[in-house]
Order: C-alpha cells, then structure tokens, then sequence
C-alpha cells in the first residue's frame, strides 16, 4: 500500500474575537482616561465697545501702570518693585478713596493696567497677575469682615438671590491687561 504524502495545514490564529477584543479595550481606555479643560487663565472680559461711543475718559491718578520686562523687571508707576510687593501696592491704590496724591480718587474708578513684554517667561506673567488680584481678594475680604463680620467667600454664600453684592460694587476688579509689546 503506498502511503499518501500528507499534506501539511498551516497554522492559523483564530482572528473572529479579535476585533471584540480591540473594541473592548478602546471602550476601556476612552471611559477611563481622563481630559483636563482647565487649562489657561479664567477672565470674564468687558463687553465690546461701540465703535461711536468715545473710550471714557481717565484721570491719570485713578490709573496704576504695571510693566513688565523680558527678564521679569517690573515697575510700578516707573518705581522698580518685587513682585512681591505689588499686592500691597494695589490695595493702597485701590483702597486710596482720594487720601494720597498719586493713587486713586475711588475704588470706582480704580483702574490696574498691567502690561508685559512678549517673551515674558508665563510663569512671571501668573505671578504678577495672581498678585494683582490677590490684592482685590484682600480687599473684599477686608471690607466684608468690616461690614458683616465674614470673609467675602462667606459673605457671598450668604446672600440671597436678589441679594444686592455691596462688596463687589463698593470694589469693581478693573484689571487692563494691555497688549504685550514686540520685544
């Protein structure tokens, strides 16, 4: 009897679960993986001007100028400081209620223009800003503690929904950020 030669079957893998498998894991990465959105700087900005109402009028007084260099130099109304004493700068600006000379006649009209340098380094650019209005939180808190005993985070839990904000209206954050200069 002669033998038959066998022919030899190639192995194979089996691929019918394999896209079962691949859709699974992609359902699993995509409900487990995590998407930060808070990134950049939350500023509610001002509402756009009309093109034929003229730009209000400001007294020289009422605004605090704050630049900032390239290598971090900042000047506050053309006095070098730390970044570090801003804070303490703008609330005796704000807070001024037309005391001293050079700082503002009221919280109102108040304004900080803060104004940077292209190739600032962002990290400078946080601090001063978080310095600026750290300085408008110290202030609220202040006048909150002075009117109803509570810081202004309180405060603000505790009024009601038609509740008037005295804080906030006493003292605006009129905050400028002007365009960076090419540097």
């Amino acid at each position: 009897m002669p033998l038959k030669k066998r022919t030899r079957r190639q192995a194979e893998i089996p691929t019918a679960t394999m896209a079962d498998i691949a859709f699974l894991l992609l359902i699993f990465f995509l409900v487990t993986t995590t998407i930060n959105v808070d990134s950049g700087i939350y500023m509610q900005l001002p509402p756009k001007l009309d093109a034929n109402v003229d730009p209000p009028e400001i007294q020289k007084r009422n605004l605090l100028n704050i630049l900032v260099n390239n290598s971090g130099d900042v000047l506050v109304d053309g006095q070098f400081m730390a970044i570090d004493n801003i804070r303490a700068e703008v609330v005796k600006h704000v807070t001024n209620e037309g005391r001293l000379p050079n700082y503002s006649d009221n919280p109102d009209a108040a304004i900080v223009s803060f104004k940077t340098e292209r190739r600032l380094p962002y990290g400078v650019y946080i601090n001063v800003l978080d310095e600026i209005r750290g300085a408008y939180v110290e202030i609220r808190d202040n006048y909150a503690q002075e009117i109803r005993g509570v810081n202004y985070a309180t405060y603000k839990g505790q009024l009601g929904e038609d509740d008037e904000d005295e804080v906030k209206t006493k003292y605006p954050i009129k905050i400028s950020l002007a365009e960076p200069e090419p540097g």
